[in-house]
């Protein structure tokens, strides 16, 4: 069962937390997370500091996101956004994170990604 209040407080505060880390904020996330954030992402660490600390230098800081949309249910947050990696001749990649919150914190987080693919390759578009 949707509780509006909760999913719309909850897309508010992710889509802010967005912004500012598209902004180059990455300290933003700091008042996101939770101290026991859990990360879901192969590679990617859980805790609070680990994450910030290796989010910072991995290629999603300096990249130009494009969000596309957000879709909000209870405690989970799911943005769907193309990644432009500066400099990249590798192709854009399409991403979906989904964040689990809590009380105003991100207590989880899962992603997808994939490169996007040539045009003619979707005719309906990846975004």
């Amino acid at each position: 069962m949707t509780n509006d209040n909760t999913a719309l407080r909850n897309k508010e505060l992710a889509m802010r937390g967005f912004a500012e880390f598209t902004a180059g904020n990455i300290d933003a996330l700091r008042t996101l997370l939770h101290d026991n954030f859990l990360e879901h992402s192969p590679g990617n660490p859980s805790g609070k500091d680990a994450f910030l600390e290796f989010i910072a230098q991995a290629p999603v800081a300096g990249a130009t996101l494009e969000l596309a949309r957000v879709i909000a249910d209870d405690e989970y947050v799911v943005m769907h956004y193309r990644m432009i990696l500066p400099g990249e001749t590798e192709p854009d990649q399409a991403v979906v994170d989904i964040w689990r919150m809590v009380d105003g914190k991100i207590v989880e987080h899962w992603d997808v990604m994939q490169p996007v693919p040539e045009p003619v390759q979707i005719p309906h578009g990846m975004f």
